[in-house]
């Protein structure tokens, strides 16, 4: 019988990403057969898998979804406990189980996509593919040429080692953090105090760390695209269904880069 990786199982079920299941396995959510799973494991279409006691067979595999999202500020996108602030699955009480594609911080507002593709996500969060992600910024100091400038040309930030690269964890040598140099970016001045920013990678807090690291501060962060889909005018606190049209170029972009 052919073996799949227990991860990717759970990923193409909807149930959640593969980096979510690996984490699911590590804090012995995830059992196959009634005993614990391991990382990395490979299971077979026989096996018995549950999560959190529920079992997950394929045929409860539910229609594929892709949303937008207009998230406002104070909701967190992650299912840790530690924040007790509303989450963002809590809010929208989707009718099946989604998750967010990627994050945006609890301090910041936008459009952020949610699905019940794991390979989507997957493929949407290679930072190697170098999609972009479009931002409005404002900042509490005003705006110098020199730090927009900066900004566009890449800037050296610190980052948990937990978010960095393979390559870039080496470097870390032991510390929660490691130093990293933002790639160059698309940057456009919209007034004294806000500009637009277009990225092709995703550190955590990377905006607000590339502020602060050049001496500026963020009061406002937006995020208006991802890819090739945009906010519009779709109301805070709402969603919508991705359409036809835009997932088709969603997934030519997608494969274009794969």
């Amino acid at each position: 019988m052919e073996e799949i990786r227990l991860n990717k199982f759970l990923s193409e079920m909807g149930v959640c990403s593969r980096r979510e299941a690996d984490r699911f396995v590590e804090s012995g959510r995830v059992l196959v057969n009634g005993k614990p799973a391991e990382l990395g494991q490979k299971i077979r279409e026989t096996d018995e898998i549950t999560l959190d006691g529920k079992p997950v067979a394929a045929e409860q595999k539910d229609k594929p979804v892709l949303i937008a999202f207009n998230k406002p500020r104070g909701i967190v996108c992650t299912t840790s406990a530690k924040d007790r602030a509303t989450n963002i699955i809590e809010y929208i009480n989707y009718p099946v189980r989604i998750f967010p594609i990627g994050r945006l911080d609890k301090d910041s507002e936008g459009i952020i996509l949610l699905t019940n593709q794991g390979d989507l996500v997957n493929k949407i969060n290679r930072q190697r593919y170098g999609h972009e992600k479009e931002y409005v910024v404002r900042c509490k100091k005003k705006l110098t040429k020199t730090f927009l400038t900066k900004m566009s040309q890449g800037v050296e930030i610190l980052i948990p080692v937990i978010d960095a690269s393979d390559k870039d964890k080496k470097k870390a040598r032991g510390r929660e953090y490691v130093t990293v140099t933002t790639r160059p970016c698309q940057v456009t001045q919209l007034d004294d105090h806000s500009f637009d920013i277009i990225l092709t990678q995703g550190l955590n807090r990377q905006i607000r760390r590339m502020c602060d690291a050049l001496g500026n501060y963020v009061d406002r962060l937006k995020r208006i695209r991802v890819m090739n889909i945009e906010l519009s005018d779709l109301p805070e606190g709402q969603w919508r269904d991705v359409t036809e049209e835009e997932l088709a170029e969603l997934n030519r972009l997608i494969e274009k880069d794969t």
